[in-house]
């Protein structure tokens, strides 16, 4: 089809506008199934669907203006009625508008057309019958007119057109301007373009954090020049580095101020509401709901979040997935959940939150939960894992079962489901983005699957701390205060210790126990505590240094880490330093169940100076039930040693000051630990080391690759066997 190259100019800008009017014309629609057809939501549905009509025939497109009037003959008769629209022309004029959008589309993009006449058919098949309209074809279907004429109608020429386009109402002809502005006085900028100005922000923002740390120097050097005292040869010195001190902390604060602007105008330029991609799954709720023969309502939180026009798509397939999987396998029947107490129509909330340069989005249902003892039977049948390692898992490590490739637990294809495209498929779009998605469910109260996405702008506000050699990472959002430990203040029992607080008692831990860095200790007087709230739980942490607030970009762990569910990701200070940030969710979960006691839990010691490899290790021995604590060389692990004992001790054998083979001899001469399993981990695959590691008292060898490979579980089972027989 030829178009006046005036108006093809304004296609693209049409295009926009009626996928807004077609998401408000759907959302009408569905709101119509359930309410009488009259009031504004009547008007707004006639609205979108004049200015369809009006708008198509503006720009010449008398196809889809005709096929628009159609959808309008339809409604229009049921204006003011008293009962709900009927669900089949509700259907038909749903599908119809799908239709009309795709032929918009294919016209602007040159493409193949897709054809009207099904559609036309299905609408003549729901059409009210009134006196006036206008009637079916003798063999009861509508026919498009040709370009318009059938009906009276005929193309308008240049004139014609440009008169309608001033006749238009006055939403559409601002439509309208607004697009050829656009066209005119805007500069198109790749995606390319916008990538590497982010980089550059990125570069700016680690100037300003190293300017911050030039000024923490200066600060040093003035306080020994103080210690010095005030002498003749060291006054101007000390003027000149006041002076600097303060430069230094005005240009700091102007490059915060022109990170802050850069990202604000980058936002503006390459994001969209996250509403573009929610709003739609209004409707596969509808359809999913119609198929099945449930009843749920979708709401939505948080839909005014910009995010990456490139994010948000990818982010489409994911959510319309855990859509339709909550209402599929979540939601129960409606005189089930009336049996349960329930309401008879489900409850799906999709919440969108972000924090810093990190996004987090939730998809909640209120079905019946996930059923741990059906995953454990699938997983077995589907042979997904070892019937040992099945039968070790808790119920947290089986619920992530679901997101194993091949898992269902539906034994018959459907439409929506049991087609082996399970929530592997999420999990791998999500990591695709460098992020990470998680389950938990309630039985009988629903279940809640949470993606954790970085984000390409902005950084987060985070607090470090240390706990022993390590620096860690705890989000400001859900650090509620601080304060200095007081014996009085605390009260400690034999499995737990609690801190009044505010005139209550909330549980302490020691974070640096918490993450497998050491054995719990009760802090002293003076030690840091920090308040810790998240998911309405509230608990106290205590750390050995405060080390300060500071603005951090987090970015996502390597992928042979990601799966950690205690870490948000990681983060690099002004000198290089890794900061690993914490999730407080995973720390006030964690806390609940070390409280509910661990009693029989088999204990595994990971020896190794590699945070990526401690990390595989314990991830691995988790996942098979160990409650698992590191050390990061021999050293420690003999400290580890003497105030705890362990089932297993996993140790690398390339380590400095202290080897793999001097840490067994260490081992074996104490004894304590003289009967303990040892498994020794070496990157090389020699047989000179495995004859060495069992002559200094080894139970078991494997490569590093042997571990990634997924063997490090089954081996330090075979290795504790293998002792219980010697003893």
């Amino acid at each position: 089809m030829s178009m006046d190259p005036l108006l093809e100019q304004l296609l693209t800008g049409f295009v926009d506008e009626s996928q807004e009017i077609y998401e408000r014309v759907t959302r009408s629609l569905m709101e119509l199934e359930k309410e009488p057809a009259q009031g504004a939501r009547f008007d707004e549905l006639a609205r979108g669907l004049h200015t369809l009509k009006g708008s198509a025939a503006t720009l010449g497109l008398d196809e889809l203006a005709d096929f628009a009037h159609r959808m309008e003959d339809v409604v229009l008769p049921l204006r003011g009625s008293a009962q709900p629209l009927p669900s089949q022309m509700a259907d038909a004029v749903l599908k119809s508008l799908d239709t009309w959008m795709a032929r918009l589309r294919a016209t602007a993009h040159k493409g193949d057309l897709p054809d009207l006449a099904p559609s036309y058919t299905l609408l003549a098949q729901v059409k009210p019958s009134a006196n006036g309209e206008r009637k079916s074809e003798a063999n009861g279907e509508q026919k498009p007119a040709a370009n318009g004429k059938a009906n009276g109608e005929h193309k308008p020429s240049a004139a014609a057109t440009l008169a309608a386009n001033v006749a238009r109402p006055a939403e559409e002809a601002e439509a309208a301007a607004s697009s050829d502005d656009t066209s005119g006085d805007s500069w198109r900028v790749s995606t390319r373009q916008v990538i590497a100005l982010l980089h550059e922000v990125e570069r700016l923002r680690e100037v300003r954090l190293r300017i911050d740390e030039r000024r923490r120097d200066l600060d040093k050097a003035l306080q020994q020049l103080d210690r010095l005292g005030i002498q003749s040869e060291t006054a101007e010195a000390r003027a000149l580095m006041l002076g600097l001190r303060r430069a230094l902390t005005a240009d700091g604060e102007e490059a915060a101020d022109i990170v802050v602007s850069m990202e604000d105008g980058l936002k503006a330029i390459s994001t969209m509401p996250v509403r573009t991609v929610l709003e739609p799954l209004r409707r596969a709720v509808r359809d999913i709901c119609k198929a099945s023969g449930k009843l749920a309502k979708l709401s939505v939180v948080g839909s005014e979040v910009s995010l990456d026009r490139r994010v948000l798509e990818q982010l489409r397939g994911p959510l319309v997935h855990l859509v339709r999987n909550a209402v599929d396998h979540g939601l129960e029947l409606p005189e089930v959940r009336e049996a349960r107490g329930k309401h008879r129509e489900g409850a799906l909330t999709i919440r969108v939150e972000q924090q810093g340069n990190m996004l987090f989005i939730e998809v909640a249902d209120d079905g019946a939960g996930l059923d741990i003892e059906g995953i454990r039977e699938t997983a077995l049948r589907r042979q997904l894992a070892p019937a040992e390692e099945l039968g070790n898992m808790t119920a947290q490590q089986l619920q992530q079962i679901v997101f194993r490739p091949g898992f269902s637990t539906k034994a018959e294809a459907t439409e929506f489901s049991g087609r082996g495209v399970g929530l592997d498929v999420v999990r791998n779009q999500i990591q695709a983005l460098q992020g990470h998605v998680e389950v938990q469910s309630v039985p009988g109260q629903g279940a809640r699957f949470v993606l954790t996405l970085p984000a390409e702008l902005g950084s987060s506000p985070v607090l470090v701390v240390r706990c022993g050699e390590h620096q860690l990472g705890l989000p400001m959002v859900a650090v509620e205060s601080s304060r200095a430990a007081k014996s009085a203040d605390l009260r400690v029992g034999r499995s737990r210790v609690q801190l009044e607080h505010r005139e209550q008692l909330i549980p302490l831990q020691d974070l640096g126990a918490l993450v497998g860095l050491r054995q719990p200790e009760v802090p002293p007087d003076g030690a840091p505590l920090l308040i810790l709230q998240s998911q309405g739980r509230r608990m106290a942490l205590s750390v050995d240094e405060v080390l300060g607030d500071k603005e951090l970009v987090i970015r996502p762990l390597p992928m042979e880490v990601r799966d950690l569910s205690a870490y948000q990701g990681a983060a690099t200070l002004a000198r290089g330093e890794l900061v690993l940030i914490l999730r407080p969710d995973w720390l006030v979960n964690l806390e609940r169940k070390t409280e509910a006691g661990l009693s029989g839990t088999r204990r595994a010691l990971v020896v190794d100076d590699s945070l990526t490899a401690r990390a595989l290790h314990r991830t691995a021995l988790e996942t098979g039930g160990y409650l698992v604590h590191t050390a990061s060389n021999g050293r420690q692990a003999l400290e580890q040693l003497r105030h705890s004992a362990y089932d297993v001790m996993v140790c690398d054998i390339g380590m400095e000051e202290m080897d793999g083979y001097e840490l067994t001899v260490a081992v074996r001469q104490r004894a304590e630990t003289d009967s303990m399993p040892i498994l020794l981990v070496s990157a090389r695959d020699s047989d000179t080391d495995r004859q060495r590691g069992t002559a200094v008292g080894a139970d078991g060898f494997l490569t590093k690759k042997d571990c990634v490979s997924g063997r490090l579980l089954s081996e330090v089972s075979a290795v504790i066997a293998r002792r219980k027989g010697m003893s």
